[in-house]
């Protein structure tokens, strides 16, 4: 039999009504003492709360539905573990639904999560989303992730870009180079734009004038590192460092260069972007800027947090910043900070 409300008042020695008034956090006076020996009674007795009873009281759910566009893509999934630990820490179930990159299916997800009563919506790298399907959603709170091909909207997080162009610029700087060419990503997707900004940035700011001709543009894929890299070769023979705008286009852009009869690191060194997995597999082993998928994801849900309990005042953008892994393919010795690298799932070399 599961435990009841009266049994936890019988074990504490007090009413149910007052057992009531501390277990759902109702503001009324209730002593130090007896709260502590409630919520003790409570714990030793296993009791769960009757979510569906307590829906009927306050019109909520303690439930979040967790909108994707693909589940299962190299980010989704550390992103929705990130709102999933923090939302489950509030007290909240997750609905998690993949709406395949099909804006029909993304709305009728919309509809659903919202007839079936859910206190809120996250939505994960998607884009779709119509000015209809933002109105139904006026009396839900909602908020976005990593939003990977619009600007950002109102209640966003999303990766620091510029931040993180700025740490791999700033790094192969610091090492010497100034012919440094970039593989930037598609031009619609909102954070190629920042990436070449923080690059152009960076190079400013180090007294370096910015050429476009040390810029090629890829579409995140290893085939275009390799042909961006090739083109960079053709106009710029003598740049000795690559930025590219993601780890694929930096693998792609390491073959073009071994065909080429040139050696990473030892003549051109190269510094990736999101840290996926062929970036610790890959030899050289990959130098990159890590994409703090699981923190945006916890960003996310504190925000929704924030905007289901009605705070006044919430940040529209919340930037997360992700740090430099420092591998082999930048020639550099091993330095990723011990935070960064618990982030990238490393262990830090003995020796350090």
């Amino acid at each position: 039999m599961p435990v009841t409300i009266r049994d936890v008042a019988e074990a504490a020695g007090v009413s149910i009504a007052t057992v009531s008034r501390v277990l759902n956090n109702i503001d009324h006076p209730v002593g130090a003492e007896t709260r502590q020996r409630i919520l003790a009674c409570a714990a030793s007795l296993g009791y769960r709360p009757n979510v569906a009873a307590r829906s009927l009281r306050t019109d909520r759910s303690a439930t979040v539905g967790i909108i994707a566009d693909d589940i299962i893509g190299p980010f989704a999934t550390k992103i929705i573990r990130g709102i999933q630990d923090r939302l489950r820490q509030a007290g909240y179930l997750c609905v998690i639904i993949s709406a395949d990159w099909d804006p029909d299916a993304e709305r009728e997800a919309i509809h659903d999560l919202v007839s079936r009563s859910i206190d809120g919506i996250v939505f994960s790298e998607t884009w779709h989303h119509t000015a209809v399907d933002l109105l139904d959603l006026a009396s839900k709170p909602y908020v976005f992730v990593h939003r990977q091909f619009a600007a950002p909207g109102e209640y966003s997080t999303i990766p620091d870009e510029r931040y993180g162009a700025h740490l791999a610029m700033n790094h192969l700087i610091g090492l010497g180079h100034r012919r440094i060419g970039y593989i930037n990503g598609p031009e619609h997707y909102y954070a190629s734009a920042l990436r070449l900004a923080g690059y152009r940035e960076e190079l400013e700011s180090a007294g370096i004038a910015f050429d476009p001709a040390f810029v090629a543009r890829g579409d995140w894929g290893l085939e275009s590192g390799y042909a961006a890299m090739q083109h960079l070769l053709q106009a710029q023979p003598r740049l000795t460092a690559l930025f590219a705008g993601n780890d694929l286009m930096a693998v792609g852009a390491i073959y073009a260069l071994l065909d080429a009869g040139l050696r990473v690191p030892e003549d051109v060194a190269v510094v990736g972007y999101d840290d996926r997995e062929i970036s610790r597999t890959f030899r050289p082993r990959l130098t990159t800027v890590t994409l703090p998928c699981y923190e945006m994801g916890q960003a996310a849900a504190q925000m929704l947090l924030d905007r289901m309990e009605g705070k006044a005042e919430i940040a529209a953008e919340v930037q997360v910043r992700g740090c430099l892994l420092v591998r082999e393919s930048c020639g550099a010795q091993h330095k990723s900070t011990a935070d960064c690298a618990a982030a990238a799932g490393e262990k830090r070399p003995s020796r350090r």
